[in-house]
């Protein structure tokens, strides 16, 4: 009798944590979601800036630390822990390193390849993300997941215009588009470790810092000039920054938390449909039959993958 009370007790726990953890993977799938459409309005503002693709990615980072510190400090008593030893902060520094270098290079081959080809080739992440996590962290990878993968990235090829629409790009600003793409793995890889240590508020905080810095000498020596004329341009970098960084990382970076990080990138894809529809919306770009198609295969392939 007392075996199977103990027995009916565990599962009744089982239970109960389930039903508590259930909620808390649909808000973060939720947060997810909402993540990648903020950051895929970040091609819009980058194409309507008033300075160089550099120096908005400054400003990118820099005016980004304004909300993400305002709530840091709104929440310093609920921060978690704190980084202890000078490793944490080297830890909680990485991504922001790694973020910088994904913004400069994928900024930069968006003035040398075609815009198709710089999203499309940027958008590879989830594969770089997939492979690292199988190589180095012995991730389990069904292949429901891989078959909603390919079938990911075969949207966005269609809705960047099929694969004809490759050759009108520069191969030196594809292949700093893949490097853009594998320093996005690194990012969301590095962030999904740090999310089971510390707080979303404070990985952010440190990395976003960090990017700032690194970003800042590449926009000052490379550039004419790092501030935006107008008070339209300072709009456009203050809603780059708020929407698709502070809102749009910050959603990521707390989904990391409770979902793998494959899958996580993989949702990324959602990045060129929703720039695609804000293309529509805002430059008045149409959105033809295939970009339609395009977008539908992107959310079809996630949904396979999200049952596998």
């Amino acid at each position: 009798m007392g075996a199977a009370r103990k027995a009916s007790e565990n599962m009744s726990q089982a239970s109960s944590v389930a039903v508590q953890s259930s909620p808390s993977n649909r808000f973060a799938l939720a947060a997810l979601i909402s993540g990648g459409a903020a950051i895929g309005g970040s091609p819009i503002f980058v194409r309507l800036s008033e300075v160089g693709p550099m120096a908005t990615a400054f400003w990118r980072v820099a005016l980004a630390l304004i909300p993400i510190l305002a709530f840091s400090l709104a929440k310093r008593k609920d921060a978690g822990p704190k980084p202890e030893r000078l490793s944490d902060y080297g830890l909680l520094i990485l991504p922001g390193v790694i973020l910088a270098m994904d913004l400069a290079a994928w900024h930069l081959s968006i003035t040398m390849t075609s815009v198709a080809n710089a999203t499309l080739l940027a958008n590879l992440a989830p594969v770089f993300v997939t492979v690292i996590g199988l190589l180095f962290f012995g991730a389990a990878v069904t292949r429901v997941f891989v078959l909603g993968l390919a079938l990911a990235l075969a949207g966005v090829v269609i809705l960047k215009g099929g694969p004809a629409a490759l050759g009108s790009g520069d191969l030196k600003g594809d292949g700093v588009a893949v490097v853009a793409a594998i320093f996005y793995a690194g990012y969301i890889l590095a962030i999904g470790k740090l999310r089971s240590r510390f707080d979303t508020t404070r990985i952010m905080l440190w990395s976003t810092g960090a990017a700032a810095v690194c970003v800042f000498p590449l926009g000052f020596f490379f550039e004419d000039h790092m501030l935006p004329a107008t008070a339209y341009g300072w709009a456009i970098v203050f809603g780059l920054a708020f929407v698709s960084h502070a809102s749009g990382q910050v959603a990521i970076a707390y989904a990391l938390a409770y979902l793998p990080a494959a899958f996580s990138s993989l949702t990324l894809l959602l990045q060129p449909v929703v720039a695609a529809i804000l293309a529509w919306v805002v430059l008045s770009e149409p959105i033809g039959p295939m970009q339609a198609l395009g977008g539908m295969v992107v959310l079809a392939g996630i949904m396979v993958a999200r049952r596998g």
